[in-house]
Order: structure tokens, then sequence, then C-alpha cells
């Protein structure tokens, strides 16, 4: 086990820290945290205004913040030397500027892996949904429009034979494609960095090097890689241009990754077949466009939405606080060469 070097010199005991959790937590995690720590839990669950965040980064010794909470260079320009640990609660950060957070010695956490399943699970659940009209048929029968079954209603289009192409091929990526593999879909998939040709014998999932060559043979679109400068708008117009007449769309993993604009336009005009959307551009306000859109199926961002992966979630956020009080490196940091 690393002992980190170069800590804070105020460190203070376990059951002295002051925690500051920015939204409300399964009870099983607050008890425990209240347990071990100097905890201040949410109220009443609503999000931090920046002018809230400050206040709790000015009087805490760790802080534990959501995706929902955008914490940047100034906002840890303002924190008091006493914050120490950025302990977020969900696998993704970059909600958070790391490089300023080194800059004061801050160290950030994360909880990677332990919403994998869950998120691959409702991946699964969109792919099925959009192509089988799922979103329309429901619609159908709350609105009272269903006449009774047809050999030509609601039709859509089988798995089976349809190549699924998967953008960013990470853990969620690799969970996807192997539960797809059970519902005959070719899975063929993009990435910064080809996997090993055993995981892709197992997963039975073919490389494409070219992003654009994978958007224009996809019949199904599936984005998984994280959200950066780099990724932000990674399905543009242009691709979005490309795709097959028939094609559809599924993100869970984050709003900004596509044009949403662009994508509107294209299921207005019928020029793709559909999508699927369990994140959106600008959350939590979904432009009503797209969810007046019978093709389209959209869920409020519930990919990691289980007790059990957010109770794993809220663990791992302890067992990071606990290592950190204890002197150790904490088991998910994610500032590389922080000590």
């Amino acid at each position: 086990m690393t002992v980190v070097t170069d800590l804070p010199q105020n460190r203070r005991a376990a059951a002295q820290l002051r925690v500051i959790v920015t939204r409300r937590l399964l009870p099983a995690v607050e008890a425990r945290m209240s347990e071990l720590f100097d905890t201040v839990l949410s109220p009443d669950d609503r999000p931090l205004d920046r002018a809230g965040l400050v206040a709790a980064m000015r009087n805490c010794d760790v802080l534990v913040p959501t995706v929902t909470d955008r914490i940047d260079a100034g906002m840890i320009a303002e924190a008091s030397d006493r914050l120490g640990l950025i302990a977020n609660f969900g696998a993704g950060y970059e909600h958070i500027d790391l490089h300023a957070a080194r800059e004061r010695k801050i160290m950030v956490t994360n909880t990677p892996g332990v919403f994998t399943d869950d998120t691959a699970d409702l991946t699964m659940a969109l792919i099925i949904s959009v192509p089988r009209r799922i979103g329309a048929a429901v619609r159908m029968l709350q609105t009272g429009q269903w006449q009774g079954w047809g050999p030509s209603g609601l039709l859509g289009h089988r798995l089976a034979g349809k190549v699924l192409g998967i953008v960013g091929m990470g853990r969620i990526g690799q969970a996807v494609a192997h539960r797809a593999r059970a519902f005959g879909l070719e899975v063929a998939y993009h990435n910064r960095h080809r996997l090993p040709a055993a995981l892709e014998n197992m997963l039975g999932a073919r490389y494409v090097a070219d992003l654009d060559a994978l958007i224009a043979e996809a019949d199904i679109l599936s984005l998984h890689c994280p959200a950066g400068p780099e990724s932000h708008h990674l399905l543009n117009a242009r691709r979005i241009a490309s795709l097959k007449p028939d094609a559809y769309v599924i993100n869970t993993g984050r709003g900004d990754l596509i044009d949403e604009e662009a994508l509107i336009a294209a299921l207005q005009q019928e020029r793709i077949g559909g999508a699927g959307l369990d994140v959106f551009a600008h959350e939590p306000a979904v432009d009503q466009r797209l969810l007046a859109l019978p093709n389209v199926v959209a869920i409020p961002h519930m990919g990691s939405a289980t007790v059990e992966g957010r109770e794993a979630s809220g663990e791992r956020v302890i067992a990071n606080i606990r290592f950190w009080a204890d002197g150790h490196r904490p088991p998910d940091q994610v500032i590389e060469g922080w000590a």
C-alpha cells in the first residue's frame, strides 16, 4: 500500500473530518457516513448552486459531489485550505477541474465500475425499445388510439443480424457487446485503442479504426465514450447525415456527445430511424421537440439508477475517504502523480 507523502498539515482523525454531501444518497450509505465522519447531508436533494458549492468547499475537509455539481477553477480557488479531498459519487469526473484541484493539492477520487452492468442493461433496453417502437406503442395505448391488432400495425425491425456500432469500448461498451451477442447482433466498435485479440474474440467484436466508417455502417449506434473536449459533439451534423436512413442512435453516455439540434432535425425529417436517449445536452432541461417525436424513447438519466449500484458507489466513496484520512492513497484516485 502506497503512503501519500504530501498531505495537508491540518489532516484530522476520521471521526473529526467534516464531510459535506451535496445530494441525497441511499439511507444505508448516509447512515454509515454519519457514523464515521462529521457528515453534513443534503436535506432536500436539491442541487447546490455555485454559491452553495463554494460555501461548502470553504467549510469541509471532504466534499462529496455528483455529476450535477460543476466545480471549476474559480470555485476551487475560493476553497478553504482545509479542503483536501473531493470524493466524487460516480464514475465520471469531467465536471471537476482536475488541473485546478491538483494545483491546490486537493485529491480527487471517483467510483468506477460500480454502474457498468446497470448502464449496460439500460442500454440494451433502449436498443430493444427503439427499433421495436415501444415508445410509440405506449403513447398509442395511453391516448386511446390503439384499435386492436393488425398485420401492418406498429411495424419495427428485428435485432438479429443488424450491426451494433459501439463508440467507446471501455467497461460499459464491453458489457453492452457481451449482452448484444445474445440478441444476434453483429458487434463492431471504435475505440482510441484496439482491444486485445483475445478480448475481441470473447466479445465477438470487430474493430473499425475509422470512426466515420463505423457510423456509416451501423444499423444501431451506441455511444459510450467519456465526455471532454475531444468528444464534444462527436456525433455532429456531418456524421448524423452519414447514418443509414433506418439507423438508430442510442446514448447512455453524456448529452454533449451529440449535436442535439442536428439530431432533432434528422429525426423530425425521418432521415434516421430513431433514437434512444438517457442523457441530454442541457440537463435537467430536455428539448420538448425530442419528447414529441414518435421515433424517440427518452428517459431521465437513469442508467445507474439501481439500489445495488448506488449503494456500491456510496461504499466506494466511504472507502476513498477512509484511505485518505489514514494517510494512504485512495484506491480510486483520478489525478495521476498527485503525490
